[in-house]
């Protein structure tokens, strides 16, 4: 089983990585398709199902979709362009993706949110159809939104690609006991197998500038929060809160009486920066998901920040075996919150953190294992519950305790020798069990929860 750093952190856009990120990535991959047809479509329509219609237009859902069918990509999102993109669809009812000239879609007429039963594949369902010029369907495509900016088309999901091998790597854990077996016997950390195997896609040299831009992108992300002011978009008059707190912290450093538990603030800041960031549609990094965004950030920035002789020299070493740990949770159970609900969002990010943690501060690979199994073990059960499906409460407050969690959890690993009692494969089979009986209404369709017990109007 390989999935690659570069999978478990992409660089995108907020506010969500299965509702933001996945429908443009789905609607990119649909323009492909119909450059691919024999005959000329001269219109589009979408649909979305399920959870992307329950909380589409707090996710920006909509937006993402009608700007993916323009052309536009998560990856290099220019936002200004978009604004006035979609200022010119929304007046002349046309996209103009490159190869295949100007195509109708009136976003009023020819987007549908669908709120009836789930398609069979994922909570996160869309159809888009390509049109003749009568206005009769002539060729369409299901895809599914997985969780983390994944997406798959029907037939891919049927066919099993979710759980796809892929080529061959050095080190193919599919769980983490097959993991601490191949690292006790090639006597290498996990860091090192995840890099043996990256190395079998791509070169050492781009490995590297690769996570460079991984991180460089999560700390402006951070900056940017911590810099930023004003009332997030979406109606709830959500203030954003981490530039206080973090002018707050500055003017108190050097104070002999700041209690030692200040340090969780500084934790919850940098992670709150973030998800402020991607609340208000700004770039940011899958960690593994958009509305999970800060944990990992936050923790690797306390890292930096805080720690004494932290080195940025390990940065690498944090995001790998970060992203080893990431892996066998997508692949094992689920990333997303329309599927398991906000223990595969914030809990898996949680545990991503603590390995990365502990691994940069000397763990042994049990104890790297032990710190993703602490974090992860105390998220089970959490719901998904957006207040207005948007990705503000209790999303961004949540992450800064995921990121407290974390490095509570890399600390307890670190005191003791790896040894434990319930295994990380059991935490994740539990969370895979748990998001399986869980109420649909908790699983990102703002239907029950925060959603329907605060006032958001």
């Amino acid at each position: 089983m390989f999935l690659s750093v570069f999978d478990m952190f992409k660089v995108g856009i907020g506010p969500s990585s299965s509702h933001t990120i996945g429908p443009m990535v789905a609607a990119s991959r649909f323009l492909d398709h119909l450059r691919a047809q024999p005959f000329k479509v001269s219109g589009l329509r979408a649909t979305l199902h399920g959870s992307l219609a329950f909380t589409g237009v707090g996710h920006a859902t909509d937006r993402a979709t009608i700007l993916g069918l323009a052309g536009f990509r998560a990856d290099d999102y220019d936002r200004e362009k978009a604004d006035a993109e979609m200022e010119r669809i929304k007046a002349e009812g046309t996209v103009h993706p490159e190869g295949l000239g100007a195509l109708t879609f009136r976003p009023k007429e020819h987007l549908e949110f669908d709120y009836g039963p789930n398609l069979p594949g994922h909570a996160n369902g869309m159809i888009l159809k390509g049109t003749d010029a009568q206005g009769d369907v002539v060729t369409q495509v299901t895809y599914y939104s997985i969780g983390g900016g994944f997406v798959l088309t029907e037939e891919e999901l049927a066919s099993g690609a979710d759980k796809d091998d892929g080529a061959p790597v050095p080190f193919p854990f599919k769980s983490a006991a097959e993991m601490l077996d191949m690292a006790l016997e090639s006597g290498l950390s996990i860091a090192a197998m995840k890099r043996h195997n990256e190395l079998t896609r791509r070169s050492a040299e781009d490995l590297d500038k690769g996570i460079d831009r991984l991180w460089q992108v999560m700390n402006d992300c951070i900056d940017r929060g911590l810099t930023s002011e004003g009332i997030l978009p979406g109606g709830l008059s959500v203030k954003r809160r981490a530039k206080g707190i973090h002018d707050a912290l500055q003017a108190e450093k050097g104070v002999n009486q700041s209690a030692p538990h200040t340090i969780n603030d500084w934790m919850s800041t940098y992670a709150m920066a973030v998800n402020e960031e991607n609340a208000a549609g700004g770039q940011v990094v899958t960690a593994p998901t958009n509305g999970a965004a800060g944990v990992v950030p936050a923790t690797l920035r306390y890292y930096m920040d805080h720690v004494p002789n932290a080195s940025a020299s390990k940065i690498p070493d944090f995001l790998l075996t970060a992203a080893a740990i990431g892996g066998l949770v997508k692949f094992n159970a689920s990333i997303s919150g329309a599927e398991a609900g906000c223990q595969a969002e914030v809990g898996s990010a949680s545990a991503m953190a603590a390995a990365g943690l502990c691994a940069v501060m000397g763990g042994t690979p049990e104890q790297i294992e032990n710190a993703a199994e602490i974090a992860l073990e105390h998220h089970l059960g959490m719901t998904c519950d957006p207040v207005r499906g948007l990705v503000q409460v209790p999303c961004i407050e949540r992450n800064g305790l995921g990121a407290i969690k974390a490095v509570s959890a890399a600390s307890l690993a670190l005191r003791g020798d790896g040894s434990h009692l319930v295994p990380l494969d059991s935490a994740i089979e539990t969370m895979r069990q748990t998001g399986e009986d869980m109420s649909e209404k908790y699983k990102e369709t703002a239907l029950g929860g925060l959603a329907v017990n605060v006032p958001n109007c």
